[in-house]
């Protein structure tokens, strides 16, 4: 079961009344941490602070958002940073070097 026809299951259970403040009150704590999401780098992935960005984030995804493009311990590529660069670039298929954050993605051949 998915987690929207879940809620939409227990909205129906409660009274119109208390189901309209808990949309509410649900709305604002998703966009709450989007804000706090959009604005707050990354930690390092040996902080404490990862475990909050991590749920702040998460929580910031609900509306169907992505995910940050950077993430403790993680490279661009989303493979853990222990991965070597070229391990990835090998199991991506592109030339090396060209998975260095803020290359233009490199083409194998030219468009035709």
């Amino acid at each position: 079961m998915d987690p929207f026809s879940l809620l939409q299951d227990v909205l129906s259970m409660l009274p119109a009344q208390y189901a309209g403040d808990v949309v509410v009150v649900l709305s604002f704590l998703i966009s709450t941490c989007a804000l706090i999401a959009r604005f707050w780098r990354p930690p390092d992935p040996t902080s404490k602070w990862v475990l909050v960005w991590t749920v702040v984030t998460a929580i910031a995804q609900a509306r169907g958002w992505n995910l940050p493009a950077y993430q403790p311990g993680k490279k661009a590529a989303m493979v853990p940073a222990t991965v070597p660069r070229s391990a990835v670039e090998q199991r991506l298929d592109v030339p090396p070097g060209s998975t260095r954050p803020g290359k233009p993605p490199a083409r194998a051949s030219p468009p035709a």
